[in-house]
């Protein structure tokens, strides 16, 4: 933005499973704070814990990332909508790509479509690819339709009509009638104007499904910060307004790890660190992506099944975390996860009857502190951590610290397969990269994690337990247009540039858009493009510049192990950005720990995978002080997580406070 007033609060926070973290730039100083989730409000834990820092909300700038529209998304759990398709598209959702996630699975379960087919209204009209009228949508014919869906029940209208990329105005039509009766509609001329019909329509009837979640929740929120100025992270990386939030909220189904993605990035950045792996380990779920100073972006995003072809940054999901249930399945082997103790009742650790968990079993083994969880704020309870962990062992004839080890391995491996699924799936091999290491349990796993995948350098930033919070204020205003299009270049194109149409009026737009959300500051557009071998049928994304032939030829390469240089490239879609900074850089910048001896409080003996029980050293990481190299194995304990470092490694504080770890 082109202006800061000086006694803005500038607040991120990060709604989790387990926790809700809030990071605050307030007075030129940053402050943490970590409460519990509330699951039935996430919004009421957000004021309790502004309330508890004492903010003046008239002051306060909110960057929220939200997990509702995933929420509501994952448990189904959205308005009644119906869907609108050109006639004779009723099946489209079924119909799909007929693509077979499980090549060798001879009786496939595809998910049921997210809109019954008794909700799906054929609109009588047709658009050629090219955006020639062939059949028009009257306004009688819409003014019909509008009518069915009304009586049909349905909360919220997808429109979805077939080439509405190369001419909306048959949807504009359809959503002007459902306008007149009070029904509120999404169409995908707006929330996705590409071609391919199955995902343009994937997208808009999540966005659909969602919108009306994501607002209600919006509005309560805004109720209970009176006179803050609240804004959403988006999948993408940008702070979004609320009403855009609400219109689109499919923009925010990886709205959280975006933030934490940044967070990352920043951190690597204060260490001098190029080419990172992102590990986010929550109470709830673990996300890892790769990042070589800006986040991959990526747009075939799917999930719970349903592809959202929306730019999302490239990371990878699984259910693993601190509140990941520890469970017998029917062959008789353990498993931990997917499911979670959440916060309500939580490990059983924290003293509310809860299951025996992955937090429980760091607890057993020593990898936690009873009495430095939250900085002491909530102590954690060893014994009834035993007891949960003791019942799990007599179901597979072990003991409380067995079976919280074999624990321990069976999390730490569902984590390596995530994170390999972020790296060597995509073409980077984990052993150039640099781990960092955040979230409230991802200190305790991983430096064993690293040293699994051959990895040799571990950075656990400053508070990681808030870093995703932190990565909220790393954000950026921004606004993105796709351009459909069908552009051949031969494989001895001169000049790439020439060959794409004039963007600045469609620069100008996006803006004005920015303005509109905000006093902008100094805006910069980029563009990418979406482009294929002739023949293919799947596109890569990448920066259009004088060298995109050559760069094509890379990323295919890297990708996918192979390259036709004299196959000519089609470009399909033109991808522009215009963005300007959203908080103040400065509210980035983590001060460095208290100065102080740097000794060890007490020796400890705990558990590392690949090595059993050890005896190490426990350090307070405030007394820290820069250029200070830690006695290994130790663990490291702070506000907002506890890290483990193995025996040989080599640990050091930076200057910026930030711990960077040689592995051997």
């Amino acid at each position: 933005m082109s202006s800061h007033p000086s006694n803005l609060i500038w607040i991120g926070v990060d709604t989790g499973g387990t926790f809700t973290d809030i990071s605050l730039w307030r007075d030129g100083r940053l402050e943490f704070h970590k409460v519990p989730s509330t699951p039935d409000d996430p919004g009421e834990a957000i004021a309790q814990g502004l309330r508890g820092l004492g903010v003046d909300f008239s002051r306060a700038m909110v960057i929220h990332g939200a997990t509702v529209a995933t929420n509501a998304l994952l448990q189904r759990k959205g308005a009644r909508t119906a869907l609108v398709v050109t006639k004779g598209f009723r099946d489209l959702l079924e119909t799909g790509r007929q693509n077979r996630p499980r090549l060798y699975d001879p009786f496939p379960s595809p998910p049921p479509p997210l809109i019954p087919r008794e909700l799906r209204f054929e609109a009588d009209e047709r658009i050629t690819h090219d955006g020639q009228v062939l059949i028009p949508l009257t306004p009688d014919k819409a003014e019909a339709l509008a009518r069915d869906i009304l009586a049909s029940g349905a909360e919220i209208a997808a429109v979805c009509l077939l080439h509405s990329h190369a001419w909306p105005r048959h949807e504009q039509i359809m959503g002007e009638a459902l306008r007149k009766h009070g029904l509120p509609f999404s169409l995908s001329c707006i929330v996705m104007p590409e071609f391919r019909e199955y995902e343009r329509a994937s997208a808009v009837c999540v966005n659909a499904f969602v919108s009306p979640v994501m607002r209600a929740y919006l509005d309560r929120l805004r109720e209970r910060l009176p006179g803050a100025r609240v804004w959403v992270m988006s999948s993408g990386g940008a702070m979004i307004p609320p009403a855009l939030a609400g219109e689109e909220a499919v923009r925010t189904i990886l709205s959280g790890p975006a933030g934490g993605m940044l967070g990352a990035i920043a951190a690597a950045r204060r260490a001098g660190v190029r080419g990172i792996v992102t590990f986010d380990m929550g109470g709830t779920s673990t996300e890892a992506g790769v990042a070589f100073e800006r986040p991959a972006i990526r747009r075939d995003h799917v999930v719970d099944g349903l592809p959202i072809g929306l730019p999302m940054m490239d990371i990878h999901t699984i259910g693993a975390g601190g509140g990941s249930i520890a469970w017998k399945d029917r062959g008789g082997a353990l498993r931990v996860g997917p499911q979670s103790a959440g916060a309500r009742p939580g490990p059983a650790c924290y003293g509310q009857n809860g299951p025996a968990t992955v937090t429980d079993a760091n607890l057993v083994l020593g990898r936690l502190q009873p009495n430095r969880f939250l900085g002491g704020a909530m102590r954690l309870d060893p014994g009834a951590a035993e007891r949960a962990l003791q019942r799990t062992g007599d179901e597979f004839g072990m003991d409380a610290a067995g079976a919280a080890a074999a624990m321990v391995d069976i999390v730490n491996a569902a984590m390596v397969r995530a994170i390999k699924a972020a790296t060597l799936q995509r073409g980077h091999d984990p052993r150039d990269l640099t781990l960092v290491s955040f979230g409230g349990a991802g200190g305790l796993h991983a430096c064993e994690l690293a040293a699994e995948l051959g990895m040799r350098r571990v950075l656990i930033p400053s508070q990681p337990g808030l870093l995703s919070a932190l990565g909220m204020l790393q954000s950026e205003l921004a606004r993105d247009l796709a351009i459909s299009a069908f552009l051949r270049l031969p494989p001895d194109a001169a000049d790439v540039l020439s060959a794409a149409p004039d963007f600045s009026v469609h620069f100008q737009r996006l803006a004005e858009e920015l303005n509109a959300m905000a006093p902008a500051g100094e805006v910069r557009f980029e563009t990418a493009a979406d482009a294929r071998y002739e023949g293919q049928s799947h596109e890569l994304t990448l920066p259009w510049t004088p060298a995109f032939i050559e760069d094509f030829h890379r990323l295919h390469e890297q990708l996918n192990g192979v390259v036709f240089p004299d196959r000519p490239i089609e470009v399909t879609v033109f991808r522009l950005r215009a963005h300007c900074p959203g908080a103040p850089p400065e509210s980035g910048d983590h001060p460095a720990p208290v100065p102080g001896g740097g000794a060890p409080l007490e020796p400890l003996r705990f558990y590392v995978a690949g090595a059993g029980m050890v005896d190490g050293v426990l350090y307070d990481r405030a007394l820290l002080p820069p250029g200070h190299r830690l006695q290994t194995p130790c663990i490291v304990t702070e506000y907002s997580a506890t890290a483990v470092i193995p025996p040989g490694a080599r640990a050091q504080v930076d200057a910026t406070g930030q711990i960077l770890v040689e592995l051997p």
